[in-house]
């Protein structure tokens, strides 16, 4: 179980204002959490709801053992409410239903939490529902809402609440979230560097797809600077067929801008921050074979190979036309 300590270097300026207002018992009736998947957002909810019910808890940090603390950490304490989408929305009856379940009396204690998550997918008629319900709250609640979209909640929510907007993930946190959620060891390290968001990265692990994508832009960058002739072919017969929709196909893209950074790495003698470490070797025989200028020029060339992909150009053209400049250097 994560901790307030464990929070307080990934979030250096959410987790000491939440923590002062904690050991001073003066909490805002309602918070919004704003930040993008992996930031911590639904963590830190959940040690919000365990420092107000811990029975043992030493100033702030919750004691992690007590009834409470493992009850809402099983997703079974009584008075934490949590409500997700439904579907593509948070739905007005949600939120009726919660202000039904809030004018009962609490079931141990004086007070009730209730966390929502996409809290920007509320329909209209559940947002001034919840506005409502912050307005006039039935007895001690706290209200964490956390989104990543907080410019579609409504400007009378975000009045009536206190703002804190968590930072991004840094890759190395990102990385053992991953590994914590059955990711090897060197795939977690290379999506967390390549999405910066988890449940990006995640999306990328269904189906074994960025595995693939993978082993088809390492084979395909190889050839292209040792066999350009295999690397048209590998072109058609393999990359084209595997990068189905836009989203895979901006994601190729920058899976050739961390091998290009890593051969640029390789040129400058910083081999350990490689994110393909596995192919050191074949960095070290490409490397030999072009110069910094040229690498450099092959990233602005990939960049506006995403300019023309966002113009709808088709990705085989894109992709023909990359191959083709990297290749002339």
């Amino acid at each position: 179980m994560e901790t307030w300590n464990d929070w307080k270097e990934a979030q250096p300026q959410v987790v000491p204002m939440l923590l002062s207002s904690i050991k001073k018992n003066r909490m805002a009736h309602a918070y919004i959490f704003e930040g993008q998947a992996g930031s911590g957002k639904q963590s830190i909810a959940q040690l919000m709801a365990k420092s107000y019910f811990c029975t043992n808890k030493d100033e702030y940090e919750p004691c992690l053992t007590c009834s409470n603390c493992n009850r809402i950490e099983s997703g079974n304490h009584p008075d934490v409410h949590v409500i997700e989408p439904e579907g593509q929305s948070i739905k007005k009856e949600q939120i009726e239903f919660l202000q039904k379940e809030f004018a009962y009396r609490s079931v141990e204690t004086s007070a009730k939490i209730y966390v929502i998550n996409d809290a920007n997918k509320m329909t209209v008629s559940a947002a001034n529902s919840l506005l409502k319900f912050l307005e006039e709250p039935q007895g001690e609640t706290l209200a964490l809402l956390l989104t990543e979209q907080p410019a579609q909640l409504l400007p009378t929510i975000k009045s009536r609440s206190q703002q804190l907007r968590f930072l991004p993930p840094t890759n190395e946190r990102l990385a053992k979230q991953l590994m914590n959620d059955g990711v090897d060891k060197n795939h977690a390290y290379f999506l967390a560097e390549l999405t910066g968001n988890k449940e990006a990265a995640l999306q990328l692990t269904d189906a074994d797809w960025s595995f693939q994508a993978r082993s088809v832009v390492l084979q395909l960058m190889h050839e292209l600077y040792t066999r350009p002739d295999q690397a048209a072919m590998t072109l058609v017969d393999k990359w084209i067929p595997l990068m189905g929709n836009r989203l895979q196909q901006e994601t190729g893209l920058e899976m050739i801008v961390l091998w290009l950074r890593d051969l640029l790495y390789t040129q400058v003698g910083k081999q350990g921050n490689l994110i393909f470490s596995d192919c050191q070797k074949q960095f070290d025989e490409i490397a030999l074979l072009t110069s910094q200028r040229v690498i450099s020029q092959s990233l602005a060339n990939v960049l506006e190979a995403k300019r023309q992909l966002s113009a709808n150009v088709s990705i085989q053209l894109v992709m023909e036309r990359l191959l083709f400049t990297i290749q002339e250097g």
